[in-house]
């Protein structure tokens, strides 16, 4: 039965698409389908992309030293800072760590004033100071009786060399503030706290996927290493210091090569060259018309920031064909974007038969009216598009994993499509388990757990590690 408009309504029973329709439906899904063997194609050119990164003439994946030079043990203790400048607050948190693998956080949030993305750097880091001024005199009202340590988590892009500085490359995230582009962010902010008369010293700057790395590390032994899967995607892990031709020469001699060494990945840039990742028409074109083609191509495949509007250009495509959306004003579905990662999670999320919350989802976001052929169209797109999305990300875990002969691993990820895309977590380890093969009666020995806290938490116990080997007159950089 139709309603008037040509619609079904919620009685019909879905019997499948029209022939014209599951005809593309089927390309669709071939395309989108990735298989063990694949998988296990695109884990073997990862390997060496990593190890490129890491040479001295470099490659597509940065894989930056992190100076984090010793693994967590757990049993560091003290009080630690950590402050992340975010993209609207700034967070300041106190974490008491206690030995034994645990850990106590007090955080508090402030927001950044309108105008301060585009302010001076005197103006930036007088607000984090005078910020950091209201924290200490609220958590320690007696005062304390030494600076306290602080790690910085500066999710910009800097170069590094060494754990205390961080050289600002460029802005992003809205950010513009003059003069501020090829200098180092640690001495503007020692500067400022001193002014404030605060006691705390700046000990490291960090990534947030190498804290993420590190506190996981912290709390359960067998991490092995850091994962971001949100609005974009990155690892990190621990390799040895020897492994990296790129930093030969440069260390001091307390650092040999079995020192181990963390390295912040940067893996979004993974196949730039497009020699193995299995990209559609859409993928390609959401690439040309991005700000930065050629870029990010493993990130633009796989990360929240992207799985909406894969979905819309295929929508678009079919509609333009005449096989969905008959006599209705595409005017929203032709906007770039106009569909973030929470519509595809939504849609795979409604539990009913005749899917009435895609119905309202899509009114909501799109204006348009889908009959139950079109519910059960775009459900499916979802859910290819997810799918896709979790098995092309255990890539990157598969190939840390095999460059460091790690045969069991906990991968401890943080991130908005980690924590809330349905799906997720179980169809990545249906990946792992496909992509190494291990048989029905064996359990998972590599799994994916959530994450600890890496800009908070982490900061702070890399600023302990950082404290213990700066008292100790150990390197923390490349030799002067």
């Amino acid at each position: 039965m139709t309603t008037a408009n040509g619609h079904q309504d919620s009685e019909e029973k879905f019997t499948g698409f029209s022939d014209k329709l599951q005809k593309e439906v089927d390309v669709i899904k071939k395309e989108f389908t990735i298989s063990k063997e694949v998988l296990q194609k695109i884990t073997n050119h990862f390997v060496s992309e990593l190890d490129k990164g890491l040479s001295k003439k470099g490659g597509n994946i940065p894989m930056i030293p992190g100076w984090v030079l010793d693994f967590p043990t757990g049993d560091e203790t003290g009080d630690y800072l950590a402050i992340d400048l975010g993209g609207t607050n700034l967070r300041v948190v106190l974490v008491k760590l206690r030995g034994n693998r645990k850990f106590d956080t007090t955080q508090s949030k402030y927001s950044l004033p309108e105008n301060i993305r585009t302010a001076t750097s005197d103006e930036l880091f007088t607000f984090i100071a005078d910020c950091l001024k209201k924290f200490v005199q609220q958590e320690f009202p007696n005062g304390v009786s030494e600076p306290l340590p602080l790690g910085f988590t500066f999710s910009y892009p800097a170069s590094q060399n060494s754990i205390n500085e961080g050289i600002l490359q460029r802005w992003t995230k809205g950010f513009d503030i003059k003069g501020m582009e090829g200098k180092d962010v640690v001495p503007m902010l020692q500067d400022a706290i001193k002014h404030f008369h605060v006691p705390i010293e700046v000990v490291s700057l960090i990534n947030d996927t190498t804290g993420t790395l590190v506190a996981s590390m912290y709390t359960d032994s067998e991490t092995k290493m850091g994962l971001i899967f949100g609005t974009g995607c990155n690892g990190a892990y621990y390799d040895v210091v020897g492994a990296i031709p790129k930093l030969e020469g440069r260390v001091d001699t307390d650092v040999n090569d079995d020192t181990p060494m963390a390295i912040n990945c940067e893996y979004g840039a993974f196949d730039n060259e497009h020699l193995v990742l299995p990209r559609t028409k859409y993928d390609i074109q959401i690439d040309k018309e991005s700000p930065r083609p050629g870029q990010q191509s493993f990130e633009k495949m796989i990360s929240g920031y992207y799985l909406g509007e894969v979905l819309r250009l295929i929508l678009l495509d079919l509609a333009s064909k005449g096989l969905i959306l008959k006599d209705q004003d595409l005017e929203n579905l032709k906007k770039p974007f106009i569909l973030d990662t929470s519509f595809p999670a939504e849609v795979e999320e409604d539990p009913f038969e005749h899917l009435p919350n895609v119905k309202v989802l899509v009114k909501k976001f799109l204006n348009l009216d889908v009959n139950l052929e079109e519910r059960q169209l775009i459900r499916c797109l979802a859910e290819l598009i997810g799918e896709r999305s979790s098995r092309l990300s255990i890539c990157g875990i598969a190939a840390i994993c095999k460059k460091r002969g790690y045969k069991t691993a906990h991968c401890a990820a943080d991130g908005s499509v980690f924590n809330k895309y349905p799906g997720f977590k179980e169809r990545a380890a249906k990946g792992l388990r496909d992509l190494f093969e291990w048989s029905d009666d064996q359990e998972d020995p590599i799994i994916i757990v959530p994450a600890e806290d890496g800009s908070g938490a982490g900061a702070a116990i890399i600023a302990a590690l950082t404290q213990a080997r700066l008292k100790k007159g150990l390197s923390v950089g490349v030799k002067k």
